[in-house]
């Protein structure tokens, strides 16, 4: 099965190069793209440099929703049967793509999420973070009586209907809860299986405690709005 890797990025120069080498040293067979978010460094002359991914540039900055939908309409227009989302700080390993990809090509589900907390492993995160994670995790339960450990990864496969249905909408800047409550909601199959994850490589997180306070209040009302404009389906 054709598989691409979406890599959105934005400034990260220091970190892209041994990002895309690592993904195709470990899994040669699968393409990459860069969608380069507006970066004001040398992200894009350093990812085409590579000559191992493409590279799509954003005449501004779109966030990572906008990047990640731009990612997935390139997915179904080239006609790939999976599209995995790994960011370009190297927080994700790509010894864990595997597992992604077992679960969709087995069919067991239509978007598999890796998950730092499905069983313990070595990654930590702030004391802000652990609140957000849980309260999101209610949320996605509450909205649809369904559990999961690690709502705001970003580290997911999706197949082709999953493409399908993100190349035409896909929620804007905080996406990641949102995104599972409107494919749950839609009637398809979302999963979680472990991964590792590390701390990023360079630069630094763009959430603070204050902006993670508005990102919880965001993302509660963006699920709310989903809730009302979708209803539970049986996916055909």
């Amino acid at each position: 099965m054709s598989t691409l890797i979406i890599i959105p990025a934005y400034n990260e120069e220091g970190s892209i190069h041994s990002v895309i080498h690592a993904i195709k040293r470990l899994h040669p067979e699968v393409d990459i793209v860069v969608i380069n978010d507006g970066s004001r460094d040398r992200t894009v002359e350093i990812a085409e440099a590579t000559k191992l991914a493409h590279v799509i540039t954003m005449p501004v900055n779109v966030g990572i929703g906008g990047a990640m939908q731009t990612g997935y309409m390139y997915a179904l227009r080239h006609g790939y049967d999976i599209a995995v989302q790994m960011d370009a700080d190297g927080q994700h390993d790509p010894e864990y793509l595997e597992p992604l990809l077992q679960g969709i090509k087995s069919g067991d589900a239509d978007c598999m999420i890796g998950s730092r907390f499905v069983e313990k492993t070595e990654y930590r995160s702030s004391f802000s973070r652990r609140i957000g994670i849980l309260f999101f995790s209610w949320l996605i339960s509450f909205s649809t009586n369904k559990r999961f450990t690690d709502p705001t990864s970003g580290f997911r496969a999706a197949n082709r209907n999953v493409i399908e249905v993100f190349a035409n909408y896909y929620p804007d800047d905080y996406p990641e809860v949102e995104a599972i409550v409107l494919l749950e909601r839609l009637g398809y199959n979302v999963k979680e299986t472990s991964v590792l994850m590390h701390n990023r490589e360079t630069g630094m997180s763009s959430i603070t405690p204050l902006k993670s306070v508005y990102y919880m209040i965001k993302v509660s009302l963006a699920v709310f709005m989903t809730l009302l404009r979708t209803r539970r389906r049986v996916k055909v």
